[in-house]
């Protein structure tokens, strides 16, 4: 089951993070926070090498003893990060890169809309009903 998910903007700060559990939001935060280092090691390590650019899908981040962490980054740098309930061990890489996607789709919906100052926080109801019909779904 996703329980954070987060979009942060190419400066390193957080466009929409949306957590399940309310006890354990700052938790989620500092997760995805860190993540930001190992995103920024990945996208690094794909420039030096000779690797596909249009392959945006970053994988497992790092895993936890209780989440794993995913990541996505959009061609514009917008980083995606997705934290995972570890005891959901039917969620495979493949569910997890159609749900990157899925994410990817409703956030270029909202930079289409002509009203969004990009780097603003994203407060848009469709993207945020999106958002929880897939920590719903995945349940």
């Amino acid at each position: 089951m996703a329980v954070c998910i987060a979009v942060i903007a190419k400066e390193n700060y957080p466009l929409y993070i949306r957590s399940t559990p309310m006890e354990n939001e700052l938790k989620f935060h500092y997760m995805v926070h860190t993540s930001l280092d190992v995103v920024d090691e990945k996208i690094s390590a794909m420039g030096k090498a000779l690797v596909d650019q249009r392959e945006l899908y970053l994988g497992l981040l790092y895993p936890t003893e209780d989440y794993k962490v995913y990541g996505y980054v959009t061609n514009s740098k917008v980083k995606f990060v997705m934290v995972v309930d570890s005891s959901n061990t039917a969620l495979r890489d493949n569910e997890i890169r159609s749900m990157f996607r899925k994410l990817h789709n409703s956030y270029t919906d909202v930079m289409c809309n002509p009203f969004y100052n990009p780097g603003d926080p994203i407060q848009s109801r469709a993207f945020d009903s999106m958002v929880t019909s897939m920590m719903i779904q995945v349940c």
